[in-house]
């Protein structure tokens, strides 16, 4: 889909219309609408037709925009298709082709710094009458997205105070999540911040999001955790808004020695 929508724009930029693009290219405009809307896939060699045909100079885009193209079908998130929404498969591609994650969350813990424990006990309160083959799967497929942090992947989240007082599962599970976030945040390409209820002039954000870096800036993504589902924001307009809110919530956030100490005070309190 987002393959799709690159190769739109560069069309729209260019100032064609899907008409004439089918016909240079020796197929019919429903071709060009299924390719835009991610419903077929394209070849590389089709595909750097393209470009060249929207003169696009990109050198870099164009490579990243071929890895795409060559990779439909290959991540080992294809294993849970037709299992779990295609949202959630989604999301495990934009994370494993990132180059750089940031994450903010309000009452959750992000899901991919989650032990297996607090997820079953989020899954059985969120969804109380999932058959425990659904759940088994879902705590699995979340597992596997921690991949991420294995492959050196720069993850930078904010979390804010709410969340880590959250005892899901009890005192116990939460005593050893909070410990696994410490643990996390050791690591060389983890940062891991806190927004605490002290912070003056913080307004917050009511909803969790992540902004992916893509291997291009253009590529960039905002994925984001509403009522009706997972949403992904690729517009460069909103981008924008959405880098100046994650601004503004570095801004509340605490150092991340002070943000560790307050994990660690909160840890001692369970």
């Amino acid at each position: 889909m987002r393959l799709g929508a690159e190769l739109r724009r560069l069309r729209e930029a260019a100032g064609l219309v899907s008409r004439d693009v089918a016909a240079w290219l020796g197929t019919n405009q429903a071709q060009i609408s299924n390719i835009e809307s991610g419903k077929h896939g394209i070849s590389e060699e089709r595909l750097r037709r393209l470009t060249e045909h929207y003169s696009c100079d990109d050198a870099q885009l164009i490579c990243a925009l071929v890895d795409m193209a060559n990779e439909r079908g290959r991540g080992w998130w294809e294993e849970y298709r037709d299992v779990l929404p295609p949202t959630a498969l989604d999301l495990a591609e934009l994370e494993h082709h990132a180059s750089g994650v940031r994450a903010f969350e309000v009452v959750h813990i992000p899901g991919v710094l989650q032990i297996e424990e607090h997820m079953c006990a989020a899954s059985l309160f969120v969804e109380p009458n999932l058959p425990e083959q659904d759940r088994e799967v879902r705590v699995s497929f979340r597992m596997r997205r921690q991949q991420v942090l294995e492959s050196g992947t720069p993850y930078d989240v904010v979390i804010h105070e709410a969340a880590l007082r959250m005892r899901v599962g009890g005192s116990k599970v939460a005593r050893a999540q909070l410990e696994h976030l410490l643990w996390a945040a050791s690591r060389e390409t983890v940062s891991l911040r806190v927004v605490p209820f002290a912070a003056e002039g913080f307004a917050g954000a009511g909803f969790p999001m992540q902004y992916v870096f893509g291997v291009v800036p253009q590529l960039d993504t905002v994925q984001i955790d509403t009522t009706h589902g997972t949403e992904f924001v690729d517009a460069s307009a909103r981008l924008n808004r959405y880098r100046a809110l994650f601004k503004s919530i570095d801004t509340a956030a605490l150092p991340q020695h002070a943000s560790l100490d307050l994990i660690r005070r909160i840890v001692q309190e369970l």
